[in-house]
Order: C-alpha cells, then structure tokens, then sequence
C-alpha cells in the first residue's frame, strides 16, 4: 500500500520465488535471496547487482542450482537482445 506521497507503508512486502512466481510465506525459513554482483571486463564489481530469490521448495526438492543457473541464462539472453 501507498500513501499520498507515494511511499510504501506496508510493515510486510511478500517476495517472489524467481523460478516458480510462488509467493515465498513469512515462515518459509528453507529460502534463501542471493544478490549475484555484476563485474565488468577486468573482474572488478560495477556496483549493481541482481536479486534472485528462492523458496525452500525448490532448494528442498535439490533444483535450487539449476533454476538459478536458468534465471541468471535468462537475464544474460536478455540483455544480450537489448544490445
């Protein structure tokens, strides 16, 4: 929710599983969000990162490195269109 000014006011914001757009529940404790770094030729950090969360489902049923290795293909394909 927001207010006139347009500030978030809401005490809770829900994240999004980025491989299955399921809600990840307050008591979901199996999830995890990782920021991966983005580098620039010579490896040094650019200061932008991306956001990737995960519910504990996908890390419980032991897809957790393949969907993340889909997500980051995914985001390098299209950027790479953007180009």
């Amino acid at each position: 929710m927001q207010n006139a000014e347009g500030t978030t006011v809401d005490l809770y914001i829900p994240r999004k599983c980025s491989a299955t757009n399921r809600l990840i529940q307050a008591k979901d404790h199996g999830s995890v969000q990782i920021n991966i770094a983005h580098v620039d030729a010579n490896g040094t950090y650019t200061g932008a990162y991306t956001t990737v969360a995960l519910c504990g489902f996908i890390r419980q049923s032991g897809a957790g490195d393949a969907a993340l290795t889909r997500i980051w293909d995914e985001k390098q394909r299209t950027e790479l269109k953007g180009q």
